[in-house]
């Protein structure tokens, strides 16, 4: 996943152990450096070492305890995530699904997949063609575009194009160009590539200056970080938040979405 800041993603050590004490205490046990403060007030130093060696005790005798409370743990937070996510779509979901952005797929959908997308970003491209596929296999999907340009210059006038071309309805057919272009986006790569679709370069030149064409882009940024998207691809799927690259994972949140509604 394209990210805005590297290394977001990951927990500290320190980070990580406080959390797996919290579920450590749910079966029992604890780590005393974690919460040393409430021992020094609860316990006395011959208690709290104890404590500490019947820690230390069973996860040698039953190193599984550890393994128990990691899994527990990533359970807990897969779920807060999910109802975090659910209730942040809810509340922006009139900028999620707006009808004015550009989308394929079916006209009367089942399921509609927002995507927010850079169009440099390798790993958005290299999930162009499953996605495709995903599109001729199922009818009852609608894909959504959300232009997310968070890798520089030649991501956002690759978006600008994009929405420009929008207007004299060339936003897919530019797209699938450009996609499949190198990354590193100019005027004349992206002039060569609307010309051959018989877009109106002189018309796309003014309207990717409009301002408002700006706005929209500033809107998707804004509406990204509001839902805790943090890199692309991130896709919204009914009130289903996916992040990254694997279409199974959008597949299943698919499959999801229908089992609930029935």
């Amino acid at each position: 996943m394209s990210t805005v800041t590297p290394a977001a993603q990951s927990f500290s050590s320190a980070t990580l152990v406080g959390r797996i004490t919290c579920v450590l205490i749910g079966v029992g046990l604890c780590f005393a450096a974690t919460i040393a403060p409430v021992m020094g007030a609860e316990f006395s130093p011959e208690q709290r070492a104890e404590i500490i060696q019947i820690v230390r005790e069973a996860l040698k005798t039953d190193p599984t305890i550890l393994r128990d409370a990691v899994v527990a743990y990533q359970a807990d937070q897969a779920s807060r995530e999910a109802e975090t996510a659910r209730a942040l779509i809810a509340t922006h979901h009139d900028a999620i699904y707006n009808k004015s952005d550009a989308a394929v797929g079916s006209d009367k959908p089942d399921v509609t997949i927002v995507e927010f997308f850079d169009p440099r970003c390798p790993y958005c491209r290299g999930l162009e063609s499953a996605m495709a596929s995903l599109l001729r296999q199922d009818s009852h999907i609608r894909l959504v575009y959300k232009d997310l340009p968070i890798l520089g210059p030649p991501s956002v006038l690759g978006s600008r194009a994009l929405l420009a071309a929008q207007r004299q309805g060339g936003y897919v057919a530019l797209r699938d160009k450009i996609m499949a272009d190198p990354p590193n986006f100019t005027d004349a790569s992206i002039r060569t590539d609307a010309e051959k679709l018989g877009l109106d370069w002189a018309k796309m030149q003014r309207d990717m200056e409009d301002p408002a064409i700006q706005q929209r882009i500033d809107s998707n940024i804004r509406l990204a970080k509001l839902l805790g998207i943090e890199g692309t691809p991130a896709f919204v799927i009914g009130d289903r938040l996916v992040v990254g690259s694997d279409v199974r994972e959008v597949e299943n949140a698919v499959a999801a979405i229908r089992a609930d509604h029935g």
